[in-house]
């Protein structure tokens, strides 16, 4: 095991941390007020090379592992979770062509997000299903060798700006997931609707819509993946992209840390320092623990995908474990803070409001525990000897 970054990792997080506080940190708190999207940031991520992070070097891209695309995703959540997403939601809505496009799609689609300055966004969700992908209800008929939309999707994140969608729908809802086909959907298209921006609580500099799709004609060029295959396809799009959360929630919380040592080494109470009181000390290495098993675990998660694993299980685990301990470290981090954590006047109270959304999206903590815990039970492979008789299969 070699727990070192490479020389060109680490001049890469330079790279990253160097854009988080000269382009992103100095203009969080501003987006977040104005819940206006980042487009200016984006744009200048765009020119230095940090979107379209995994699009293979054969369609133009960086051609960058998982594991690299988590040490940029941590520098940059660090400065601002909301405009980190916004940024690497391209990430999430190439990665369906990626592995699954075929050459022609790669070719056109791929290339030109790295050459012009577009935006591919992402669609599963829809307003009565998010975490039960098969339940979805997104209609896609087949008119000969195209196929028409119908139905509505939402949480779409950098919908309401995004130049392409990768859709998935299904053929018929009974079918759940063996009727689930994708789609790469051109925003331009007659009959799509895009929703307003939707209020959220925290990561509000993060743009998230509904997409109304009536009578959309998707043609056969932008069919994505057969009905059945839709299904295995959002799977595998999100084992390589769950390991991200963790990286987001990893930063998230890291500087929320680093603001509570930083507050506990000034503040002084009783005559002297908070940080001098062993209470204060106890949260701070919690704190710092906590967040060095969540990176691990995240790191482990996108070295399995980088080298062509299954990495389900760890990602599962990785954004379970990570998305709470980001919320564990930012309530910490008000107490540590105390009356002044709770105002706005200080960066706390946002990486707080901003860290819930990690045990929600790209499935829930209680969805990642439902994985976790199949496998435990069916799969794990005992060291000891059963008790008594041998269990029931």
């Amino acid at each position: 095991m070699d727990f070192m970054l490479t020389e060109d990792q680490k001049a890469l997080k330079k790279k990253a941390r160097e854009f988080a506080i000269n382009e992103v940190l100095p203009v969080a708190r501003k987006y977040d007020e104005s819940e206006e999207f980042p487009l200016p940031v984006i744009k200048k991520a765009w020119e230095k090379g940090l979107l379209n992070l995994g699009i293979p070097k054969e369609y133009g891209g960086p051609g960058f592992g998982l594991l690299d695309s988590c040490i940029v995703v941590e520098e940059i959540s660090s400065a601002c979770p909301g405009i980190a997403t916004s940024i690497f939601d391209n990430n999430l809505g190439a990665e369906p062509i990626v592995i699954g496009g075929n050459e022609e799609q790669k070719q056109r689609i791929l290339n030109e997000l790295v050459n012009e300055f577009k935006l591919i966004a992402f669609a599963t969700s829809e307003p009565t299903m998010g975490s039960d992908v098969a339940g979805m209800k997104c209609k896609a008929e087949k008119d000969g060798d195209d196929f028409i939309l119908n139905g509505n999707k939402f949480w779409i994140t950098n919908g309401g700006y995004a130049d392409y969608i990768t859709v998935f729908a299904t053929i018929d809802p009974e079918k759940k997931h063996k009727g689930i086909a994708a789609f790469i959907l051109d925003t331009k298209s007659e009959g799509v609707k895009l929703g307003k921006h939707i209020p959220k609580l925290g990561q509000r500099s993060s743009n998230t819509v509904s997409v109304g799709l009536k009578d959309v004609r998707i043609p056969k060029e932008n069919v994505l993946a057969r009905p059945g295959r839709g299904f295995v396809l959002a799977m595998q799009t999100f084992s390589h992209t769950r390991p991200a959360i963790g990286a987001f929630a990893c930063g998230c919380a890291r500087s929320a840390m680093e603001y509570s040592i930083d507050y506990a080494q000034k503040r002084e109470t009783f005559g002297r320092p908070i940080g001098n009181y062993q209470v204060i000390q106890e949260k701070i290495a919690n704190m710092y623990k906590d967040i060095e098993a969540a990176r691990l675990l995240t790191y482990k998660a996108a070295w399995e995908a980088d080298q062509g694993m299954d990495n389900n299980l760890s990602s599962s685990i990785a954004k379970a474990f990570a998305s709470d301990v980001v919320m564990n470290v930012t309530t910490e981090a008000i107490q540590v803070f105390g009356g002044y954590g709770y105002l706005r006047t200080y960066p706390v109270e946002k990486l707080f409001r901003d860290a819930k959304l990690y045990q929600i999206y790209e499935g829930t903590s209680e969805i990642q525990r439902i994985v976790i815990s199949r496998f435990v039970m069916k799969q794990y492979q005992h060291a000891m000897p059963f008790l008594g008789k041998k269990r029931i299969q």
